[in-house]
């Protein structure tokens, strides 16, 4: 209870739900039966609170783990993105040997904001450390021209993640400017 964590439906799911994906049953199990023998991984975060109320907080590819504490980047986002320069913005974790991840935020700017870039990313850290605390462990703030997205509007941050961690990646079919 209170804790963010994994959430799971125990099987057998109900006759409603797919039993397995289009000719990829292995794919299938791997994905969702595997990790938590006995139950169907929703790929949602999320926790549930003293009166056993369940609140779904994000998507697990969202949480990246920090030196040890779970911590939501949509959480980070929303915090980034109540800033009153920033338009839009990603947060995703990076490859830490330290830490496993950190959190690495990169923002658009309203158009007309003119002011340094580094004055803003400072304010971006300060807002990140006094709403989430210093546990988020959010050092970087990076402000750029675009957020890599597909044609549909969806960020790449999946791809932007193996790119700050120098891995090797393949760019989207889907992507709006390559």
């Amino acid at each position: 209870r209170g804790k963010l964590g994994n959430i799971v439906v125990k099987l057998p799911l109900p006759p409603s739900c797919l039993p397995t994906l289009w000719n990829a049953d292995e794919r299938f199990r791997k994905a969702y039966l595997d990790e938590f023998p006995g139950y169907y991984k929703t790929a949602d975060a999320g926790f549930v609170d003293e009166d056993g109320y369940l609140f779904i907080m994000a998507r697990t590819d969202d949480i990246i783990n920090v030196a040890g504490h779970r911590l939501s980047t949509g959480a980070m986002e929303e915090v980034l993105s109540a800033h009153k320069d920033v338009a839009e913005c990603a947060v995703i974790g990076a490859a830490d040997s330290m830490k496993g991840q950190i959190p690495c935020g990169f923002v658009v700017l309203k158009a007309g904001v003119n002011r340094p870039h580094d004055e803003i990313e400072k304010e971006l850290i300060q807002l990140v450390r006094q709403e989430i605390g210093p546990v988020a462990a959010f050092k970087t703030a990076i402000v750029v021209d675009r957020l890599p997205k597909t044609r549909s509007g969806k960020i790449l941050r999946g791809t932007m993640r193996q790119i700050a961690d120098g891995e090797d990646y393949k760019m989207p079919a889907t992507i709006d400017d390559p």
